[in-house]
């Protein structure tokens, strides 16, 4: 776990649980988004980095967001400028969908196939997904030809091998055991 996740959690933690309790997780979430963007921009970096004062700072980047945040948003970047914490916002971003995912029950999953998936296939892949994590599942499908047949599929640290390549690497090492 890197420092700044570790100093961006209690945030991102806040954020979440005030927009539960408001009813709000997709507005706090495309607020979040922004902020972060907002946050990676190059010239506001060096705006911040660059001695600027928590009031100066906190101007800046909230005009910079404008009507984008609404008055609990910006309280949450006040209290980010007056801690110094502006610049860890994508991390804030990053602990709130995964906090926001849990809370929805979703999981997103890579599906890796030879060729390209028809929605049909998708759509059974995804329910059998969703029988067996219990949870939504949100497919990311990939093609690469070297998967020759089959499917890998990863949800978190669950991998499906299911691909010829890897029937064939399996069979390799048990043939050389």
């Amino acid at each position: 776990m890197s420092e700044l996740t570790t100093v961006a959690r209690p945030y991102a933690r806040a954020a979440f649980d005030y927009a539960v309790e408001a009813n709000a997780l997709d507005s706090w979430h495309e607020m979040l988004v922004f902020a972060a963007e907002v946050s990676k921009d190059v010239t506001i970096k060096e705006y911040i980095i660059g001695g600027a004062s928590v009031e100066q700072a906190t101007d800046i980047f909230l005009k910079v967001c404008d009507v984008q945040l609404n008055s609990n948003g910006q309280n949450l970047i006040k209290v980010m400028a007056e801690n110094e914490r502006l610049l860890v916002l994508p991390q804030v971003l990053t602990l709130f969908s995964e906090l926001k995912a849990e809370y929805e029950k979703e999981i997103t999953v890579d599906v890796t196939s030879a060729v390209k998936l028809k929605v049909a296939q998708q759509k059974v892949i995804s329910a059998a997904l969703e029988k067996r994590l219990a949870r939504k599942v949100k497919l990311n499908c990939n093609v690469d030809k070297n998967v020759v047949s089959g499917l890998v599929i990863k949800a978190g640290d669950m991998v499906i091998d299911g691909s010829i390549r890897g029937k064939l690497s399996r069979l390799a090492t048990t043939m050389q055991s």
